[in-house]
């Protein structure tokens, strides 16, 4: 089978040859300190590039990804030519940081003594009222500038290689919420202030909406995974009352999903960590085909409990080894072992692509990555 073949055909609930192989993703990825151990480790010269400034992902080299026997490739839109955002380097409080704005107002930071990730230190609607919600400078999902180039990347994909063709991370209606409020505060107002919450959130599903009408003309046709997705459960269980998220999040979110699948044929990738079992329902409601990552090492996210009751329905892509305890601190040894187990749990019957538990940090050795992709491969065939 080609690599897009073997996709679609795990996607569809069918059996392939072996399950698929992906890196590379924003969700699916490889942290900047691991890939430049990793291509040292390979023998393989690459520049290192960022992906995800925010997470510090590189973009994975071609023979890296053929090393490792990567189905997927990924094309991704990007912002709008009149966005004038970029790291530019600060002092606060006696420390340098990296500060990146992004097109909502939301100010991300890492800092020059840890480069390693950034997080949020301005959220631009901390102290807003819903008054304020209507007027706030919200950008344009629509801006055409936004996918210059798009298609014609989608086209080489389809036309030049056998990969399967996946879309960078997208509507993200729920987090960039809690982004500009301030996670604390969001969870307030959703017990105290809904109205607040619902006009914030459909102004994100605004954007989303406008952003998909585009991006769908351009490459609804082309592109066989489409990845949208938010956290909505944590290592114990749901980040917040499911009942509110069934009242106030779920029916944007399945607005969403409705709508893309009413202009593409693609399959719809729903992102969230955590304990999240009790969500599937309502996630196949919206309409959603595929989970990642998967957080088998999450509450009550047992691999053969998943498997069984949801493995006809939903595609599991992800839950390749313990990201948490195993793959940064375990021997080679211990998580081929680890693989092995989950592999053997989410294989049967197809409907499984593999990958990390989210994103490969930066501490993850070398040696363990090998391991990770390698006995993967080796248990990967039916």
């Amino acid at each position: 089978m080609t690599s897009r073949e073997r996709v679609l055909k795990t996607l569809n609930h069918e059996i392939p040859d072996r399950i698929p192989m992906d890196l590379g993703g924003n969700q699916t990825g490889i942290h900047k300190n691991a890939y430049l151990k990793l291509v040292k480790h390979l023998g393989i010269r690459d520049e290192l590039k960022i992906m995800d400034a925010v997470q510090q992902l590189a973009v994975p080299c071609e023979k890296v990804l053929e090393r490792f026997h990567i189905d997927t490739r990924y094309i991704r839109a990007g912002a709008p030519a009149s966005w004038k955002g970029g790291i530019v380097q600060a002092e606060r409080n006696g420390v340098k940081w990296h500060d990146l704005t992004d097109e909502f107002g939301i100010r991300w930071s890492m800092p020059d003594r840890s480069p390693n990730y950034m997080d949020i230190t301005l959220h631009p609607l901390a102290d807003a009222m819903l008054a304020d919600i209507k007027d706030y400078p919200w950008p344009k999902g629509d801006d055409v500038t936004r996918f210059a180039g798009l298609r014609e990347r989608a086209l080489q994909l389809r036309k030049e290689t056998p990969y399967a063709v996946v879309s960078g991370i997208s509507g993200v209606v729920y987090e960039f919420c809690w982004y500009m409020r301030g996670l604390e505060q969001w969870f307030c107002d959703l017990m105290i202030e809904p109205e607040f919450c619902e006009a914030v959130i459909d102004q994100t599903l605004k954007f989303w909406l406008d952003w998909f009408r585009v991006f769908l003309d351009e490459v609804g046709d082309l592109v066989d995974v489409i990845m949208i997705g938010d956290d909505i459960a944590g290592q114990g269980g749901p980040l917040f009352n499911p009942e509110v998220y069934r009242r106030i999040v779920k029916p944007r979110h399945k607005k969403l999903v409705q709508y893309i699948r009413s202009r593409t044929n693609a399959k719809i990738w729903y992102h969230t960590c955590g304990a999240c079992m009790g969500y599937i329902p309502d996630l196949l409601d919206n309409g959603v085909h595929i989970l990642n990552p998967v957080q088998l090492s999450a509450k009550n996210m047992d691999p053969v409990e998943l498997k069984n009751k949801f493995g006809s329905d939903i595609v599991f892509w992800g839950g390749g080894c313990d990201s948490q305890h195993i793959l940064p601190t375990g021997t080679p040894a211990e998580v081929a072992a680890n693989v092995r187990a989950y592999v053997t749990a989410l294989k049967p019957r197809g409907g499984y692509v593999f990958n990390n538990i989210h994103n490969i940090q930066g501490e993850v050795s070398p040696e363990s990555i090998v391991a990770l992709y390698d006995t993967a491969y080796e248990c990967a065939f039916y």
